[in-house]
């Protein structure tokens, strides 16, 4: 049995120490009951995420709020619901108690009424949409279930599907063409997907999968400070907050800006 298992079938989920060095995630709950749901839908990145669908229907000439909406949904079912689900099925990363089997539910229907909606888009806007659909689905699953090796499971792989990818649907949802700076919103959109991996990626190692750390930060007036799990992480997880929060009020400031 493994140790998140094991800590499962003794009913508790968090190990004694500060800040709760044993969550999965600085947004986790306490496992059980409608807080899985809560840690499985990663509001912070989410969020994020969605803000760049935001980013990309923004720059568009015109906005158009039906379109902007039906793509927010059709990307928080793929990310949101999907994604999540699927990822939580590899190993159980955030430790809920959802069933295997209602994971598998949630993610097959989501990814489903995501890919209607896209059809639908397309069947309205232009036919390129078609595109984005099929890329959608397959990336979801490919990365996720870490399909192929794992060869679709890399950081740059992530910047692309959770970065530029939203934004650049986006823009063809509101326009039905691709213009220059579509490209250049979704550059950046996958640049700040790069450094949230950057961020993301030692913060999980130490929370997941760290036993023990031990160490000291002398300092040149004499002054020993420790180093533990919560000194390491402090720094990238502050910085996570900080970015999620702030692109998710620079994408409601966009959208009132728009619609408005």
């Amino acid at each position: 049995m493994s140790e998140p298992e094991a800590r499962l079938a003794a009913g508790r989920t968090e190990p004694p120490g500060r800040d709760e060095p044993g969550r999965p995630a600085f947004y986790a709950m306490r496992s059980g009951g409608w807080r899985d749901w809560w840690t499985l839908l990663h509001p912070p990145y989410t969020a994020w995420h969605l803000s760049y669908v935001v980013f990309g229907a923004a720059v568009a000439p015109v906005l158009d709020g039906g379109r902007l909406a039906a793509t927010l949904v059709a990307f928080f079912l793929g990310v949101g619901l999907t994604a999540h689900a699927l990822d939580e099925l590899q190993g159980r990363p955030l430790r809920t108690r959802i069933p295997n089997g209602v994971l598998w539910a949630v993610a097959i229907a989501a990814l489903a009424i995501a890919v209607a909606l896209g059809i639908v888009g397309a069947a309205r806007v232009t036919w390129w949409l078609l595109l984005c659909v099929g890329f959608g689905a397959f990336i979801v699953l490919a990365y996720n279930l870490e399909l192929f090796g794992g060869r679709f499971h890399g950081d740059w792989w992530f910047a692309v599907a959770w970065g530029a990818f939203p934004a650049i649907t986006a823009y063809l949802a509101q326009t039905g063409t691709i213009r220059v700076e579509a490209v250049l919103v979704a550059g950046g959109c996958l640049l700040l997907s790069v450094a949230q991996r950057a961020l993301s990626t030692p913060v999980r190692r130490l929370r997941r999968r760290t036993a023990a750390v031990a160490g000291q930060l002398v300092l040149d007036d004499g002054t020993v400070e420790p180093i533990d799990e919560a000194s390491l992480r402090a720094a990238p997880e502050r910085a996570l907050r900080a970015t999620a929060y702030a692109l998710s009020l620079l994408a409601l400031g966009l959208v009132v800006a728009r619609l408005t």
